[in-house]
Parts: C-alpha cells; sequence; structure tokens
C-alpha cells in the first residue's frame, strides 16, 4: 500500500467522521444546557462555535475539492483542527 493509498483511505474515512464531531460538538453543550446549572452558553455562545466549527470544515472541504494530493488533504485537514482546536482553547473562560 503507497502512502497516496493510505491517505485516501484515512480521508475516505476521516471525512464523514469530521462532519460527525461537529454536529456532536454543538449538540452537547444544547443538550447540557437543558440539564445542568454548569453549562451556560447564550445564543451568541452557539453561533460562534457553530461560526468556527463549520468554517474550519468548509475550509477543508474547499482544499479537499481543488486539490487532489490525498497526503495534502489529510495534512492540511490536521492543521485546520489544530488551529480550530487552539482558538476554541483560548476562547474558553
Amino acid at each position: 500500500m503507497t502512502r497516496s493509498d493510505l491517505a485516501d483511505r484515512i480521508w475516505t474515512i476521516a471525512r464523514p467522521v469530521a462532519w460527525l464531531l461537529v454536529a456532536a460538538a454543538l449538540i452537547a453543550p444544547a443538550v447540557a444546557v437543558r440539564f445542568t446549572t454548569q453549562v451556560r452558553w447564550t445564543a451568541q455562545d452557539f453561533a460562534t462555535a457553530a461560526i468556527l466549527l463549520v468554517g474550519g470544515g468548509l475550509v477543508c472541504e474547499v482544499f479537499a475539492w481543488r486539490v487532489r494530493n490525498s497526503t495534502a488533504r489529510v495534512f492540511v485537514s490536521l492543521l485546520v483542527a489544530i488551529v480550530v482546536a487552539l482558538v476554541w482553547g483560548l476562547s474558553v473562560d
């Protein structure tokens, strides 16, 4: 198996999993807000999180449409995920 084949497999599996994680990251606080007082997200918090997560996902999708090299797709997607995680982590009070 070549590196490109492995990257193709990773990309094929990781893409839908990543979108499910984005959905889960938005649904989890929505559920937590209903059942605990420790999570106090407002509509602005949800909008900001959605823009950050969906925006990062769309950057990966656009890059994937433009670039056919699977290794580059995986690398850029990991880089975007790290940046999104850093921004998310720095914005938490």
